[in-house]
């Protein structure tokens, strides 16, 4: 999660969210929403790459040597593989925003060693026609684990390129099967004071809470990740398993889930209900988009020289636009910020 520093905020906790419908999905995502179901095997490697799945060789990451080793191929989901350096795994690990374990960049590396990341269950429930709870170990094998290398910004100006390791939500979906009525796919968190010393603070209204659009959730880019630079997931990077979602803001990407709920209507995701004025539901990477306070058209990249280092441009959809703009097409991405 990439959150802005709370000293910044005028917190709202009390705010209320109403996302008028005709404002949230298309008219032709309702009408096509029989192809967008149909297709939840996609991030099983039945379509978008399949083929090239199967024989994608096995990642050439080199392993830290810190964590358990988690086993995978390279995916062939199209724009899975980008071609940026990677960003070290020292500081992918000890540059977090995670708040359940503080607010410095650095609070993360150091509490999150009180998280007990086994054992897990992760709960999948709402309009679905088969809800159950999956055990860590269950909930692995859903489906074969793909090393995909993805670009991450967060709402703060800073980027990194992480390697992770997981399959698509949509394999997911596909065994719980969604009914008719699903349209938003929600996220909630671990929220437990005795392991996340952060939850005892009014920071926000814990748990934390994420949600997409069903569309969003099902694009074979949204991934379910258990693990980095080919091993287990770090505490303090959401262990044992976190959301992706590339092409939006890093806060978007929930950590630590303990439920995904398919819902009817848009749950209220935590950063807008607590700060409704700085943060929209859709929170899609728009360099022409700025935050109230400051420009969203470069980004720092984390390690590559440090502050005074020449930014980077942002990216539409950070640099996903190929693959993700049809998503939005017809909706005025400034007022659907």
């Amino acid at each position: 999660m990439s959150f802005i520093r709370t000293r910044h905020h005028r917190l709202h906790p009390d705010s209320g969210f109403v996302l008028p419908e005709h404002e949230v999905t298309p008219q032709a995502v309702y009408a096509d929403r029989r192809r967008v179901l149909q297709g939840l095997a996609i991030g099983a490697g039945a379509a978008f790459g399949g083929a090239a799945l199967a024989q994608a060789p096995a990642s050439a990451v080199k392993r830290p040597g810190k964590l358990t080793a988690l086993a995978a191929t390279r995916s062939g989901v199209p724009g899975a593989q980008v071609m940026d350096k990677l960003t070290s795994y020292e500081d992918i690990t000890h540059y977090n925003n995670f708040y359940e374990f503080g607010t410095d960049k650095s609070d993360p590396a150091e509490y999150a060693h009180t998280l007990k990341p086994r054992p897990w269950s992760v709960l999948v429930d709402g309009e679905v026609g088969k809800p159950q709870r999956l055990a860590l170990e269950d909930l692995m094998r859903v489906a074969p684990m793909e090393e995909r290398i993805y670009r991450l910004r967060c709402v703060e100006g800073w980027s990194m390129v992480i390697p992770w390791i997981g399959f698509s939500l949509s394999a997911l979906a596909s065994r719980v099967e969604p009914t008719g009525r699903a349209r938003y796919v929600s996220f909630y968190t671990l929220a437990d004071p005795r392991q996340m010393p952060g939850v005892q603070s009014r920071v926000l209204d814990w748990p934390y809470v994420e949600s997409l659009r069903i569309d969003e959730a099902m694009h074979p880019l949204t991934l379910l990740a258990f693990g980095l630079y080919g091993e287990v997931l770090p505490n303090q990077n959401g262990a044992p398993v976190r959301l992706v979602v590339p092409w939006k803001y890093g806060f978007k990407s929930a950590k630590s889930i303990v439920r995904i709920q398919f819902t009817e209507k848009p749950v209220t995701p935590s950063w807008v209900k607590a700060n409704p004025q700085e943060y929209g539901f859709y929170s899609n990477v728009n360099p022409k988009v700025d935050h109230p306070r400051w420009s969203q058209a470069t980004e720092r990249r984390i390690g590559e020289g440090g502050l005074f280092a020449p930014r980077k441009p942002t990216l539409m959809f950070n640099g996903y636009e190929a693959q993700v703009a049809q998503l939005y097409a017809g909706m005025d991405l400034k007022k659907n910020y």
